[in-house]
């Protein structure tokens, strides 16, 4: 699948997606800071959601987040806080990520927005509470641009019909994410074994992974996920963590960013080649740290050797024990003493 100049695959490091939502509160000076530190972390793309609360929830929604984190009890008082951003806004952000080359994408929530985005994005991003939202996934199919769509709080046959639906409305390209739809997730819930089964019902599909968890001091949840075969990584962002309220208190920051590349650069310094071979920096080791056949007491020429004669001992510099058995029964051509490193010249030739 590719983003953009970005191609994902089984072999290539993930497409990051510093998602900031809504972390910016309305402010564009925030959100142009938002979108440099995601540059300076090294995130591939950063994402924002481009809605309005009076498309996107009755007055009369519930709150489904930790309320001792973010205490507004209605969606729609929610949404409404940070709604402010149109067009114009996002056009402008759009051209500042062109500016630090960095991706942008925002999340629509309704057509109007799918229609504007369109022409900024290099991939549609669907949130997992869109699954099921049949007009909304035919509209954005109807670009044929590629998606990613999150999958949180489904199941396989919803996801089903959700890749059928884009598929038959014209898109061919889509990316499906493992996702927890809990805010904060706990760990214990993360359940990032799910990438393996996404991979396994879906083996023609990049697969990734939106995270919701806490971000642990390590970033291993997210570089788990990777070692899974998440090819596309999604996280909330933010400039500082101990803000209160919507998406601050489980997002990453740069710093986590960063430590997360890291991670990233050291599992492709360890993974090396796929074929099972020896090193060059391993000849020392099958030279010295293998074992020969060495004759075990005295022995007089023309002796049959038997294997209470022969022990194996290190160097590797005589016939490998993997010739033991070609070993017994052959004759000695000279005399040799205990404890000599067998070579094939001791031995007689084969009649």
């Amino acid at each position: 699948m590719k983003i953009g100049s970005f191609e994902a695959n089984d072999r290539s490091e993930p497409y990051v997606i510093a998602e900031v939502g809504v972390n910016h509160e309305g402010s564009m000076a925030k959100a142009i800071e938002l979108i440099d530190l995601a540059k300076a972390g090294g995130a591939d793309a950063v994402k924002f959601q481009t809605y309005k609360a009076e498309t996107l929830a009755s007055r009369h929604s519930p709150a489904y987040w930790d309320t001792t984190k973010e205490p507004t009890r209605s969606q729609y008082d929610l949404f409404k806080k940070y709604d402010r951003f149109g067009a114009e806004e996002y056009i402008a952000l759009a051209a500042h990520c062109r500016e630090v080359e960095i991706d942008f994408m925002s999340t629509p929530f309704d057509h109007r927005a799918v229609d504007f985005l369109a022409p900024l994005v290099p991939a549609f991003k669907i949130a997992s509470a869109d699954i099921t939202n049949i007009p909304l996934l035919r509209h954005v199919a109807q670009y044929r641009k590629p998606v990613v769509l999150s999958a949180g709080a489904s199941t396989l046959g919803e996801v089903d019909i959700a890749l059928h639906t884009l598929t038959d409305a014209g898109c061919s390209d889509v990316a499906l994410l493992h996702c927890i739809l809990n805010y904060p997730t706990p760990y214990e819930n993360a359940n990032v074994n799910m990438i393996t089964g996404l991979r396994r019902a879906y083996p023609e599909l990049v697969i990734g992974y939106s995270d919701h968890t806490l971000p642990d001091p390590g970033m291993i949840v997210l570089t788990t996920a990777y070692t899974l075969g998440a090819r596309i990584i999604e996280k909330h962002f933010t400039h500082d963590k101990t803000l209160p309220g919507n998406d601050h208190y489980h997002a990453m920051d740069v710093d986590d960013l960063k430590t997360f590349r890291r991670q990233l650069q050291f599992l492709q310094t360890i993974g090396g080649a796929t074929h099972k071979a020896p090193l060059p920096a391993e000849a020392p080791a099958r030279r010295h740290a293998r074992r020969s056949i060495v004759v075990d007491q005295a022995l007089p020429a023309g002796a049959i050797l038997e294997a209470p004669m022969l022990t194996c001992k290190r160097p590797a510099s005589g016939i490998s024990p993997l010739y033991w058995d070609e070993v017994i029964g052959r004759r000695v051509a000279r005399a040799l003493d205990p404890d000599h490193v067998l070579q094939w010249e001791d031995l007689d030739p084969l009649a």
